[in-house]
């Protein structure tokens, strides 16, 4: 009896080591689902860069604000960009995204533009650790709704949305 015990018990054994597999983890640098890279400029010199001021970025399906300053303990400045070029997520559950951006939004002269993002989107597989990772593809140009108007005109520089190495929305205000 002694002798089965001990022969189940290395079976035991030998088949939960069959069972393991190895780390299978997402290695850094991996590409992951590009964000839409936005620059900003000056309505009257179209090529020039401007910064935008106390910008906050909110999507409107979740009612979230985007995070400019991750570090920020202070709740008001966390959520404010100030700067000439920003990179936003899409939902890849959907094929519109909607955001208003919020010009001026620590200030007294507050302005608000609803943008709306219509795109197809593609899932490519990257391995079981990551997952998938999803491009875009502008369909319409982005449409602005608006009652303050403090952003003059949109240009769509790339449809493809495959990476944030190029800038790929130009906002003039």
């Amino acid at each position: 009896m002694k002798k089965y015990s001990m022969i189940m018990l290395m079976v035991l054994l030998a088949i939960s080591f069959w069972n393991c597999e190895k780390d299978d983890l997402c290695a850094e640098g991996t590409p992951t689902t590009p964000r839409v890279v936005i620059q900003f400029y000056d309505n009257g010199n179209g090529t020039m860069l401007k910064n935008v001021t106390n910008l906050k970025i909110v999507e409107l399906s979740t009612n979230n604000a985007l995070v400019a300053n991750e570090t920020s303990t202070n709740e008001v400045l966390k959520y404010l960009f100030n700067t000439n070029k920003v990179s936003i997520p899409l939902r890849t559950d959907a094929v519109e995204t909607k955001f208003n951006f919020i010009h001026d939004s620590a200030g007294t002269g507050e302005a608000i533009d609803e943008l709306t993002f219509t795109y197809t989107k593609n899932d490519t597989y990257i391995s079981r650790a990551c997952g998938y990772k999803t491009t875009f593809e502008i369909t319409n140009p982005t449409t602005i709704n608006s009652t303050t108007n403090w952003i003059q005109n949109i240009t769509v520089e790339n449809v493809k949305i495959e990476n944030e190495n190029e800038t790929h929305i130009k906002i003039y205000f």
